[in-house]
This record gives C-alpha cells, structure tokens and sequence, in this order.
C-alpha cells in the first residue's frame, strides 16, 4: 500500500463525503425544528392534534429509515392518480425521509427534556407575573435544551452514520465510492479509509457538543 494509492482513493471518497455532510446539514437543519413542532402537537389539548403527532411519531419510530427512504423514492411515484406528480431527485427524497424519521426522535427527545422541568418552575413563572410566552422561552426552553443536549449529540453522531443509506438508492456518498474502489482492487484499505472518515466527522460533532454542554452547564 502507498501514498499515492491511498490519495488516489481518498479524492473520490471526500467528494462522497460532501454529499455526506450536505446531506447531514439538511436533516439537522429541518428535523430539529420541525421534531419540536411536533412535541409541542403532543402536548396540545386539542385531542385530534394530539393523536396525529403520536401517530405520526409511533410510525416512524417504528419502522426501519432504509423503508421510509425506499418508500419515498420508489414508492410513492406508483400511487394511483397522484405518483406522478410526487416523483422527486434521489437525494431529495432521501433527505425528505432522513428529516421525517429524526424529527420524530427529536420530538421524543424534546418531550423528555420538558417533562424533566419541575412543575414549580412554572409557577415560579406565574408569580413573577411572566405570561406564558415569556415562560416558554425565558424559563423552559434553555433548561429543556439544556437537558436534552446530551441526547440530541447522540442522535446526530447516528445521523452522521445513517447517512450510509444513501448507498441504497444508488445516490454517489462516501460508502459508494469506498465500495467502488473494494471491488476495483480486491483490497479492505478504502473501507479502512471511509471509517477514518467517518470517525473524523464524529470527532468533531462530539467535540461540538461537549463544548455546547460545558456552556450550558454553567451559566
């Protein structure tokens, strides 16, 4: 094995690994935000609200992203009437399915750091006279981020990692070319190399998260 076969194949494998990371900002961008949309649904009193984010949450909890995915991409373009006009690019309908399934984690997170707020500081709140956007976004939003901080660092590293799937629907990432080159050269060294990779990109989601939480743990 030599340096020059090793950046030989470790050009093709960064490009991938663009996809990777593109493909990664976009979930987290719009899984996070619409993940807290639907922990808010939960808690509405409105019973019909309630039950469609549950179920909404049930489901795609429950079933394996690789399905959503393939769901997305092959079938729902074959619904009767309508498939037609739902085709979309590879990756779009990839990036659609990865931001449905982590905001249904997220919204779960979310739940969790809110139910872990004592009852009191809600009526501290009320004494102070805060109405209850004021307490929403002054008092229980930071201590919710704060306690679901930790959990949110664990589901991006495995987003980091389910990005993988792409693989699946024939979209070019870091594991496609990887792959590639394995077949090419009968060799494991650019499997050795995407985990490197991977490993990288963790590296630097986990050290971003901990300073995020050394941040919040004392102010």
């Amino acid at each position: 094995m030599s340096l020059d076969y090793l950046w030989q194949i470790t050009g093709p494998m960064l490009e991938g690994a663009k996809t990777t990371v593109l493909l990664f900002f976009l979930a987290i961008i719009t899984s996070i935000p619409l993940g807290f949309v639907f922990t808010l649904m939960v808690r509405s009193h409105v019973k019909p609200i309630a039950w469609f984010a549950n179920g909404y949450i049930y489901v795609l909890r429950g079933t394996p992203l690789l399905l959503q995915m393939l769901f997305i991409c092959f079938g729902l373009p074959v619904i009767p009437v309508i498939g037609e006009y739902l085709v979309m690019d590879r990756f779009a309908a990839a990036a659609l399915a990865f931001t449905l399934n982590y905001a249904a984690y997220f919204a779960e997170i979310f739940r969790g750091g809110l139910l872990a707020i004592d009852k009191g500081q809600y009526e501290a709140a009320q004494v102070l006279g805060l109405g209850r956007w004021h307490t929403m976004t002054r008092i229980v939003l930071p201590q919710m981020f704060r306690i679901a901080l930790p959990a949110v660092s664990n589901e991006s590293i495995t987003l980091v990692k389910d990005t993988a799937l792409l693989y699946a629907v024939a979209v070019p990432e870091l594991l496609h070319f990887a792959q590639t080159a394995v077949n090419r050269d009968f060799t494991i060294v650019p499997f050795i190399v995407a985990g490197v990779i991977y490993l990288f990109m963790t590296l630097l989601l986990t050290l971003l998260f901990k300073a995020l939480e050394r941040k919040f743990k004392f102010e």
